[in-house]
């Protein structure tokens, strides 16, 4: 969960740009956290106490509302509403919320079933609940050690049926389950390090917290991350959040 935080924060101040960009620090004074890192700790919290993905999901949005770059306009209107209904989202935010759940289960499918729930309440769509399922399974598989770095596209082709790219040729922004997942998953592939794995996700551009979110949340299941990275990260996080992470690694880690 935290390297999705992380990513978020790093690649917060490269959103819609980014592309081409080398060398660059990882914090500065215009990183913050995003809704990306709002929504991951909106699940985080949920599991801990036992509450439902939805209204966790609204609490912590509402607590939050005006984060770096907003919330999409589908979602802001789902938080809105007096009865908040699946829309059939089929974007990247389901698997960039669903860390935590990579880590809290003792079980592939209980993992699966989880990820399905998180992504629900917004993302019915079933690419974007696909997407979920991708990415908390690759974090169990991973931090339990029951895969290889090397055979994870394989894995990952025969199970969800992405096919990786090649980051040097990747065009635009990639904002679906579709192409965002497979993109992220690519940059830890290109990677040698945790930290390697989120600066491919802000040099390949466009929504980088997002890519760098999903990105570092797997990278965090195979990579330690360095402490001096942890702490830098942790000032730009309020009270409020910090308590979360430290109970979630608590009870899970």
């Amino acid at each position: 969960m935290l390297g999705a935080i992380i990513g978020d924060i790093v690649g917060s101040r490269f959103e819609y740009g980014g592309r081409n960009v080398s060398n660059f620090k990882l914090f500065t004074p215009e990183c913050a956290f995003t809704d990306d890192t709002i929504c991951t700790v909106a699940i985080a919290d949920a599991i801990i106490n036992g509450a439902e993905y939805s209204d966790n999901l609204v609490k912590w949005c509402t607590k939050y509302p005006f984060p770096l770059g907003g919330y999409g306009s589908k979602l802001t209107q789902w938080l809105k509403s007096e009865h908040q209904k699946p829309y059939d989202s089929w974007g990247n935010g389901s698997a960039m919320r669903v860390s935590a759940i990579g880590w809290a289960f003792d079980s592939e499918a209980k993992t699966v079933k989880e990820a399905i729930k998180s992504a629900k309440p917004t993302h019915s769509h079933p690419e974007g609940i696909k997407g979920a399922i991708c990415v908390a399974n690759l974090i169990y598989v991973l931090r339990n050690k029951m895969l290889l770095k090397e055979d994870v596209a394989d894995y990952v082709k025969e199970h969800f049926e992405y096919n990786m790219p090649i980051l040097s040729e990747v065009k635009g922004m990639h904002d679906s389950c579709m192409e965002a997942v497979p993109d992220a998953i690519e940059c830890f592939l290109e990677a040698h390090d945790f930290e390697s794995t989120i600066r491919n996700a802000v040099e390949l551009g466009g929504d980088t917290d997002t890519t760098a979110a999903i990105a570092g949340s797997i990278a965090e299941a195979y990579y330690p991350i360095p402490k001096e990275i942890k702490e830098q990260a942790l000032k730009y996080l309020d009270n409020d959040i910090k308590g979360i992470i430290t109970e979630f690694f608590a009870k899970f880690r």
